[in-house]
């Protein structure tokens, strides 16, 4: 199987899974809303979208496991295994604020192969798979050329549940709030990263994050031309629940500010 071989059905199943969330969300109320967790929502919306897709891609790559957000699938593949997060910005979602996306990423072994991210609100489609480029419905995107914070538009996400390094997450905000155009915080890691590989955003930075969150992300980012580290600067950041997203320019400038409070 070539990730080439299968990228557009991706596209087709993120689409659909996106149209329904898009549909829900005109009738969505409150009291739909279930509690995991601290500040940690979901609704049947998050659910059923999974289940969507998951159903459409078991017949894609049919022997590929699964490792989803609401865990509607308890599924581990060999060699490969889809990463799905059905509803990034959730709590966007609920509150009717119109930055969400549907996020699928196929993983070879331990290697990421294939990213699709889809912003619903603005039927924006961002994809790449290993060898390619990068697209944002079908035409190429690349990372900023931008050299320096002090020229760039950074974005970020705030902690939300796990506030162990609250102290560190402001000292390293304060530094790059000094020190660039602005910052800003979506509510999607999703689409942050789609952002940054089509140039809107210079970098982005964030922890607690889980590989769902992420993964279709870095394969676009990386596909167009940045870089995708963990804040000790490795390469390994999809299961260490850290990320620095940069245009490949500004990665080692940003490194130093977060390695003087993480």
């Amino acid at each position: 199987m070539q990730p080439e071989q299968v990228i557009h059905k991706v596209i087709e199943v993120a689409k659909r899974a996106g149209a329904f969330i898009r549909e829900q969300r005109k009738t969505f109320t409150p009291d739909k809303i279930e509690i995991k967790g601290l500040n940690d929502l979901v609704s049947y919306v998050d659910k059923t979208a999974e289940e969507i897709i998951v159903a459409a891609l078991k017949s894609v790559v049919p022997e590929a496991g699964f490792t989803t957000e609401e865990k509607t699938i308890n599924k581990t593949g060999e060699r490969y295994n889809w990463i799905i997060d059905p509803l990034d910005g959730t709590t966007n979602f609920i509150h009717g604020l119109p930055v969400y996306s549907v996020s699928i990423a196929l993983q070879e072994y331990d290697e990421l192969i294939l990213g699709v991210v889809y912003e619903i609100n603005q039927d924006e489609c961002f994809y790449a798979w290993k060898g390619s480029a990068a697209y944002l419905n079908g035409v190429e995107i690349k990372v900023s050329n931008t050299p320096t914070i002090n020229k760039s538009l950074l974005a970020t996400g705030f902690p939300y549940y796990d506030f162990n390094k609250q102290s560190a997450y402001i000292a390293v905000f304060t530094e790059f709030m000094k020190s660039c155009h602005g910052l800003r915080r979506l509510g999607s890691a999703a689409v942050d990263l789609a952002y940054t590989a089509c140039g809107r955003f210079d970098g982005y930075y964030e922890y607690n994050l889980n590989a769902w969150d992420v993964a279709a992300g870095i394969v676009i980012l990386r596909q167009a031309g940045g870089d995708a580290v963990n804040f000790k600067g490795g390469g390994e950041c999809l299961n260490c629940r850290e990320l620095l997203a940069t245009n490949g320019k500004i990665t080692r400038e940003m490194l130093e500010t977060i390695q003087k409070h993480f």
